[in-house]
């Protein structure tokens, strides 16, 4: 039998990027990459290096995520994130919280309760009965310019044991009615893992993934094919409604693959054996692979 491997793959959100800020995005991948990386390097599980990551993206401003995230119509700032094992299909997933600094671990801390996902003031209540670390809701607003602030932040990782693990957080959308909850923490539409496939971690517009359930496409597709073409049918699926997204996967067999329609979509990755590497647009990737 071939030994196992890790690998893990980040995602920054599919949009367009301002700019000047595609370094950024780059960098911020590549720090969050190096954080769920050397958990997996020391043996570590699947689903520490997938929450830890993500809480790097959620402590970096220049993600809609945690700090950094945007506000909607209200003015607030209101939170959504999800975590997947993929060994139990346990999930842990908390939306429209305003007050939860790292939402995806509280997501994580829901994992080996027996509900599934927790909103708002419950969701809240929840995590300050976990000791989870807490901020005033406009503690996590910040100034940006030049950007537009918009999207999700995710990550799907591999362990040396088999078990795969998927995780997402967004700051949801600017102006967005109070209490919308988008895709990020609803599994089979943001993010799906299941050892015996995959995992996946989508971004995008959260009412076109809903719709086509995309996350649960993308799994389904990945049954037959491999990521790359599972993830063409995936867009190919969503031309039904229209609408933009970037997916990232990491299948059984430790494949990484990753697209977007949208105009750019920050990403990194890594397994054993090969350095990282980060894009903001998997043309230029192409273009690597294929010189």
């Amino acid at each position: 039998m071939a030994e196992r491997a890790w690998a893990i793959i980040v995602h920054g959100g599919a949009k367009a990027i301002a700019p000047g800020q595609e370094q950024r995005h780059r960098e911020g991948c590549l720090r969050a990459l190096a954080i769920g990386r050397s958990i997996l390097q020391r043996g570590g599980r699947a689903l520490d290096a997938a929450e830890q990551a993500v809480r790097a993206l959620e402590d970096d401003p220049t993600f809609n995520a945690g700090y950094g995230s945007v506000l909607n119509a209200e003015g607030a700032v209101e939170c959504d994130a999800a975590i997947m094992d993929g060994k139990t299909l346990a999930v842990g997933a908390v939306a429209a919280v305003r007050t939860l600094r790292h939402p995806i671990s509280v997501a994580a801390a829901m994992l080996p309760e027996r509900p599934v996902l927790l909103v708002g003031d419950g969701a809240e209540a929840f995590a300050r009965a976990k000791g989870a670390e807490t901020c005033a809701p406009g503690d996590l607003i910040v100034e940006t310019t030049g950007d537009p602030g918009c999207d999700t932040v995710g990550c799907v990782a591999l362990d040396l044991t088999g078990d795969i693990a998927a995780a997402t957080s967004t700051g949801g959308l600017t102006g967005a009615h109070a209490g919308r909850v988008g895709d990020s923490p609803l599994p089979g539409c943001g993010l799906y893992a299941d050892n015996l496939t995959g995992g996946v971690s989508l971004s995008g517009e959260g009412e076109r993934l809903i719709q086509t359930t995309l996350a649960a496409r993308l799994m389904q597709a990945l049954e037959t094919l491999p990521p790359g073409a599972a993830i063409a049918e995936a867009l190919r699926h969503l031309s039904r409604v229209g609408g933009e997204a970037g997916l990232i996967v990491i299948d059984a067999k430790g494949r990484i693959d990753w697209d977007h329609n949208s105009a750019q979509f920050a990403v990194a990755y890594a397994r054993a054996g090969q350095p990282p590497r980060a894009f903001v647009d998997r043309r230029q990737d192409l273009q690597e692979q294929n010189p």
